[in-house]
């Protein structure tokens, strides 16, 4: 069983160093709590926060703030559709939560705004610089969230009497600079691909994770994707991103795809902070 979990909305605050607990700071007197998921977002070698690895992106790639904003768009009405067409049904594992006014089922996702509109979000302020193309509304949200898969071999599905969603063909795991982490996933698919002696040409479907509108254009532009195949139903931008469970996620989706579907082929990719991609 491989999978994760992610609590971002309650990371908690923290106070670092041997020195705050054992007399370098005396009780109640100027204590200086970090905020552990901010923290956790920032690349402390390279000592840059994931949103300015996207905002370097777009530099480097010309990705524009209106190219972000439509994409962003594209995200938030893709899940829309897909939820409306039933298509998320089969990932979904509903879970019931208890209160004093009885039992509520949770069996869809929160995050994603559907009603959103270019007009809207054009207004927000840039997070990460001035000028910038990153905002609240064209990165991927923080919120909780949970995934699971079960990988078995070939000789474990005969001697269970399992029946695979899908084979795991071939991977990729390839580094990068880490202040252009989001272009990870570019040499993570090539190489899946030249292991499983493909090209983009012979997938159905490509599911790279949405960190930030301005990371996965720059994936788009580098690998030039077909973008009638690629990211159909939204993703991190609308579903959000809780870090631990978004691999499982983008591979459920695209496993539970083919039972919806005459594809024959998927990839997934992400990004991951620090300076690697990974694809499937």
């Amino acid at each position: 069983v491989c999978g994760g979990t992610e609590n971002m909305s309650m990371a908690p605050l923290q106070a670092s160093g041997i020195e705050t607990r054992w007399g370098g700071v005396a009780l109640g007197k100027g204590l200086q709590l970090s905020d552990s998921l901010w923290d956790g977002l920032t690349d402390m070698h390279a000592q840059t926060p994931m949103g300015m690895t996207a905002e370097n992106l777009a530099d480097k790639y010309n990705i524009s703030r209106e190219e972000c904003d439509e994409f962003a768009i594209r995200s938030q009405k893709t899940w829309g559709d897909a939820k409306e067409k039933g298509i998320f049904d089969l990932e979904m594992a509903p879970v019931e939560i208890q209160s004093r006014k009885g039992t509520t089922v949770v069996d869809t996702d929160e995050h994603p705004r559907p009603e959103s509109t270019l007009e809207k979000i054009s207004g927000l302020k840039p997070v990460f610089k001035k000028d910038g193309v990153v905002t609240a509304a064209n990165a991927s949200g923080i919120c909780d969230g949970a995934g699971s898969v079960i990988v078995a071999s070939e000789q474990a599905v005969k001697d269970h009497g399992l029946k695979p969603l899908a084979k795991l063909v071939s991977y990729g795991v390839t580094g990068c600079e880490p202040t252009i982490m989001g272009i990870g996933p570019v040499q993570a698919i090539q190489q899946a691909l030249a292991k499983a002696n493909m090209t983009l040409s012979d997938v159905d479907r490509v599911e790279i994770n949405e960190a930030f509108a301005a990371q996965f254009l720059s994936c788009a532009k580098e690998l030039d994707l077909d973008m009638t195949k690629t990211n159909l139903h939204g993703g991190a931008i609308s579903l959000g991103h809780p870090l631990g469970a978004s691999g499982s996620r983008i591979v459920a989706h695209l496993a539970n795809e083919f039972q919806q579907s005459d594809n024959t082929v998927h990839v997934g990719a992400a990004c991951i902070g620090g300076g690697q991609g990974i694809a499937v």
